[in-house]
């Protein structure tokens, strides 16, 4: 980035009054050109969700807290570009979401089959209802799998993610009624494939 952009990023960003809420420390170091400690904040405020839309979007544990700690990295050297357009939490799930994207992307490139982890009881003696879970889980998987990338994304983003509509646009770079299309498409493909699960 060039220092007359960087100068413009933190002169548009502390132009901005700053928001309530717990962000409001994140914006402020970020403005003050402190990325290390917004990070650590970053981590602290939305490490667990973040590494839960990792692991939504990738399905496999220990990817998906690699995949979180690359976000977090790659949200250090994003930072004097951030504008405060949209919330702490939209930015960093936007960068996680394309962390993850091109990670999903490589690995199908090696023929890699993607498998939903189920958390079953472990103190479950009885092998058919493992079973029957895995079964579940993989037809979920499939079926997520299934969907247009673009509407995975938005549909993890905004149920698994918990984010708001305005939210889901913002990480994906559309616009609010993009974003409900995509997840509502998403939503009726997934009834079709599914049926009751």
């Amino acid at each position: 980035m060039g220092t007359n952009t960087l100068a413009f990023a933190q002169g548009q960003a502390t132009a901005d009054p700053l928001p309530d809420g717990p962000d409001r420390e994140v914006i402020e170091a970020v403005r003050s050109g402190d990325n290390r400690r917004a990070v650590a904040l970053c981590a602290r405020l939305h490490g667990a969700a973040l590494g839960r839309l990792c692991m939504a979007m990738v399905g496999s544990q220990a990817e998906a807290q690699e995949l979180a700690q690359e976000a977090l990295l790659a949200a250090h050297d994003a930072f004097p570009s951030y504008r405060g357009d949209g919330t702490v939490r939209a930015f960093l799930f936007g960068i996680a979401r394309r962390v993850c994207s091109r990670h999903v992307e490589m690995r199908s490139r090696r023929d890699t089959k993607l498998r939903l982890v189920h958390d079953v009881g472990r103190d479950r003696a009885d092998a058919s209802d493992l079973l029957a879970a895995q079964q579940r889980a993989s037809r979920a998987r499939g079926a997520l799998d299934r969907l247009r990338p673009t509407e995975r994304e938005a549909v993890l983003l905004r149920f698994q993610s918990d984010l708001s509509f305005r939210e889901v646009a913002s990480a994906c770079g559309v616009d609010e009624a993009t974003a409900r299309k995509r997840v509502s498409r998403a939503i009726a493909r997934l009834r079709e494939t599914l049926g009751d699960l």
